[in-house]
């Protein structure tokens, strides 16, 4: 156990980085359980990677506007190609959102192979950089936030299918460029799950709440411990998750 390591400076805004993806990720979490397309997240998430893996790939950095403006498009890309298939064939949507997973997933390792750095690199990507986030970083994302959250809130259900990839994408996007591909994921599915059977009034706060500990228990042990951030804070994610499913309210009848 290190406690020199615990520096507050360097917590704070991964702690911040943690809320602006949980402000998104908790109430899309619930909409993606109610229409059973788990992996969505994961799908969205790994396209953007492949945006900004393939903007590596011809010479341009990867913290720059140009892999930003890929993997904003390479997102956008994949909601449109969602929004149609969950119109033509929505019985294996689910199954499709896998197929698209795998596909980005294995066309970023296919691009980084004669990288190499790409290793390195798409290791970043999945398991992220929490800790190195500044408050830079954070004011862009905080903006995006409030405007996706204010017309996710004010559209309701008229947001419609690709109105709902559409937010999707941005939300996703941004989220993979702070804190990585696995925290996004657990970010979007663990609180809506642990919550689940909660009553809807109680429901949101109990996971933004679960979301909240999670990130702050990861965070704390993963500097006094000295373990990655990424992976810990998945982990502090779902045992919350585990605890507060376990105590929670009976399912609603």
């Amino acid at each position: 156990m290190n406690l020199d390591a615990f520096n507050l400076s360097i917590l704070i805004p991964a702690f911040l980085a943690g809320l602006l993806v949980l402000a998104t990720h908790v109430p899309m979490g619930m909409q993606v359980l109610s229409r059973g397309i788990v992996f969505i997240d994961l799908a969205i998430a790994q396209i953007a990677t492949l945006g900004v893996i393939a903007a590596d790939r011809v010479g341009f950095e990867p913290e720059g506007w140009v892999a930003q403006a890929a993997a904003v498009s390479a997102a956008l890309l994949g909601a449109v190609l969602l929004t149609w298939t969950e119109k033509r064939w929505p019985e294996i949507q689910e199954a499709l959102i896998g197929v698209l997973f795998a596909l980005a997933a294995s066309g970023g390792m296919l691009m980084v192979a004669n990288n190499p750095h790409g290793g390195e690199h798409l290791q970043e990507l999945l398991s992220g950089q929490i800790l190195w986030v500044g408050y830079a970083q954070l004011l862009p994302v905080a903006g995006l936030t409030a405007a996706i959250l204010a017309l996710w809130f004010w559209l309701g259900s008229r947001i419609g299918r690709f109105g709902f990839y559409a937010l999707f994408a941005f939300a996703v996007t941004a989220s993979v460029q702070l804190v990585g591909v696995y925290l996004v994921f657990a970010s979007l599915i663990v609180p809506a799950l642990a919550c689940r059977a909660y009553p809807p009034r109680r429901r949101l706060f109990a996971a933004y709440a679960v979301g909240a500990v999670g990130y702050a228990l990861g965070l704390g042990l993963s500097t006094l411990f000295d373990l990655p951030s990424g992976p810990l804070v998945v982990w502090t994610l779902a045992l919350v998750g585990m605890a507060v499913h376990r105590s929670g309210a009976k399912p609603e009848r």
